[in-house]
């Protein structure tokens, strides 16, 4: 079971960094010119690290309650889900979602 606890943990990881790269991808992939693709590219995905890292992470600067820690974090994954959608990634939204789903489910089960 550790081994289960502790795989989930590393799929979190992954799916906190996919986060970046799906924010990354939509900004780069659904504007022109070079500006735009810089400040999307790159200024979406540093937001999401700032807000991830002042509200989310287990370190966080500013302390929530549960359920506002929760809303958060779905609008910050959800946030990632519709901008893979918009990009033209549809599976991989979806696929990204339902691993989202089944990672935070287990997170409650776990406690973890």
């Amino acid at each position: 079971m550790a081994f289960l606890r502790g795989a989930n943990l590393a799929l979190r990881l992954l799916l906190e960094l996919s986060i970046l790269a799906s924010l990354a991808y939509w900004g780069f992939r659904s504007t022109s010119g070079w500006l735009p693709k810089f400040l999307f590219g790159v200024g979406g995905p540093v937001l999401a690290a700032i807000v991830w890292g002042t509200f989310l992470s287990p370190k966080a600067a500013i302390t929530l309650g549960a359920l506002w820690k929760l809303v958060l974090e779905i609008a910050v994954f959800g946030v990632a889900i519709i901008a893979l959608y918009a990009a033209g990634q549809h599976r991989l939204a979806i696929l990204f979602g339902l691993l989202v789903a089944f990672n935070r489910t287990l997170l409650s089960v776990w406690q973890q």
